[in-house]
């Protein structure tokens, strides 16, 4: 398994409309985007009574993403055989689910094709990060990529990221994942099994001078407004090594961290979030520039009031469904403890005992009232920046950061895998995970709960590791792959 020797022609990438959403926090690093800050960005939402089972159709009551209609594949492949979308002839798609059916994956979970997890059979690279070209096809539900540090591995994996809203596992801006000494642009394609149908998705950007800046999103060949898309057809959680000190580490990180859990099940989140970020720099200006102009002020605190409770609602709404998906599935033989979690922050308090259109008036109250204390600290003190996400090690009833070391991984790995179950509660499809770096870390009785948790998740999940040892125990139930220098071959 390594590049092809005859890649196809690099960043033949059409445009796409603006209006891409940023991770969550993007905005007030990238100095705005394209898309202007508006009160449509965020409904009033109320908070809703708690349930964990997902309605008729498979859909979660948090904020569906809009249905989006692609066309078919084999029509797709006829009008664009750029690397983005791929083709369907030797080595494509109906090849692999060929070669699956006789060669079926023993882990796979049983069952009607109609209850099958989205599966990415094909990896597709083109001058991303340390890869100039790379076809990767994997037939596995379980995936293990193995080499030294430094060979490649997490490239693959935030590869995989970018099929979210955001900027992938590393929050790298998108420049920064083209090759050195490529073109400048950078291309990456999956194709895509799922319960529906094969599908392939695309994102990239191209070279600077060949096309539009900005990301570039494509489903079954046709041209995607943005990442927030392909919440249609894949959704993706992850856990890496720079979450280790989630626990101890500053309140924006939690924020961040629970900004990501709202997002895998809410595609629209981080479009609310850095609108939220544009009000809040608006209204810091002005209290800055034009402090006197209440008129102004008004407008942009009703708007922060809006987008701000939006944000809340939907943070405590996925804190609440996760919390009880915890309680509810918690077990002492795990070998991963349960946690408990709660919001602080001032309008947290506010959207728990409040309806949403009141919490709102409440808020823009408080904005105005604080307006002269905002003025002195050059910044919005009161607001969804301001929240921190509560988490104790359930078993002991401690401060998750005080616990171990070891006992906070363990803790972050099993909040991650119930996040997984949620996701795959609310969204009628079981998300791809990536892990990377997790079972290096852990003791043998934990790593074997962790490949017995990930088997019982129904999910496609994709693992690195510098020591093949390892994985030896998922020898014969999984794709093990050495990556080495931007190749890729079976161990």
């Amino acid at each position: 398994m390594s590049e092809p020797k005859d890649p196809p022609p690099a960043h033949a990438l059409p445009s796409a409309p603006p209006g891409e959403e940023g991770e969550p926090g993007e905005g007030a690093r990238r100095g705005g985007d394209a898309r202007a800050a508006n009160s449509s960005e965020a409904e009033r939402v109320a908070p809703t009574p708690l349930s964990i089972s997902p309605p008729q159709g498979g859909r979660g009551p948090i904020a569906p993403v809009p249905q989006h209609s692609a066309p078919s594949s084999s029509r797709a492949r006829d009008a664009n055989p750029s690397p983005l979308v791929g083709e369907g002839g030797e080595g494509g798609p109906r090849s692999d689910r060929s070669a699956r059916e006789a060669n079926p994956d023993p882990a796979a979970p049983q069952g009607d094709g109609g209850d099958a997890p989205p599966r990415v059979t094909r990896l597709s690279l083109q001058d991303f990060r340390t890869y100039a070209a790379l076809d990767l096809p994997v037939s596995r539900r379980l995936v293990a990529l193995v080499g030294e540090n430094g060979a490649g591995k997490t490239n693959l994996l935030e590869a995989l990221s970018l099929f979210m809203p955001g900027r992938g596992l590393r929050r790298a801006e998108l420049a920064e994942m083209a090759r050195q000494g490529g073109p400048g642009g950078f291309a990456v394609s999956v194709a895509l099994d799922a319960a529906f149908g094969e599908h392939r998705l695309g994102t990239g950007i191209e070279a600077p001078g060949e096309g539009r800046a900005g990301r570039i999103c494509r489903i079954d060949g046709a041209g995607a407004t943005s990442p927030a898309a392909f919440a249609e057809y894949l959704r993706v959680v992850w856990l890496t090594p720079d979450l280790d000190a989630l626990f101890r580490g500053p309140a924006g990180d939690r924020r961040r961290f629970l900004d990501r859990l709202v997002l895998a099940v809410d595609a629209e989140h981080g479009a609310r979030v850095n609108a939220l970020e544009r009000a809040l720099r608006s209204r810091n200006r002005i209290l800055e520039e034009s402090p006197d102009d209440a008129l102004w002020l008004d407008s942009v605190e009703r708007e922060v009031a809006e987008l701000g409770i939006a944000v809340v609602a939907a943070r405590r709404e996925t804190v609440e469904r996760l919390s009880a998906l915890v309680f509810a599935t918690r077990t002492d033989a795990s070998p991963f403890p349960f946690a408990t979690m709660t919001l602080e922050g001032e309008l947290d308090a506010l959207v728990a005992t409040l309806p949403a259109v009141d919490a709102e008036d409440r808020y823009r109250a408080i904005l105005r009232d604080a307006r002269s204390r905002d003025r002195a600290a050059g910044r919005t003190l009161i607001g969804p920046q301001a929240s921190d996400l509560l988490v104790r090690h359930g078993p002991k009833d401690i401060p998750a950061g005080s616990a171990s070391t070891g006992e906070q991984k363990a803790l972050l790995i099993g909040l991650v895998l119930a996040h997984a179950r949620l996701v795959s509660l609310m969204s009628g499809m079981a998300p791809l995970v990536l892990l990377d770096e997790v079972a290096a870390h852990l003791d043998p009785r934990r790593r074997t709960g962790l490949f017995e948790a990930l088997a019982r998740l129904g999910s496609q999940v994709w693992m690195t590791g510098a020591d093949p040892a390892v994985f030896a125990e998922l020898q014969g139930r999984a794709d093990l792959l050495h990556v080495e220098a931007g190749r890729v071959r079976a161990l």
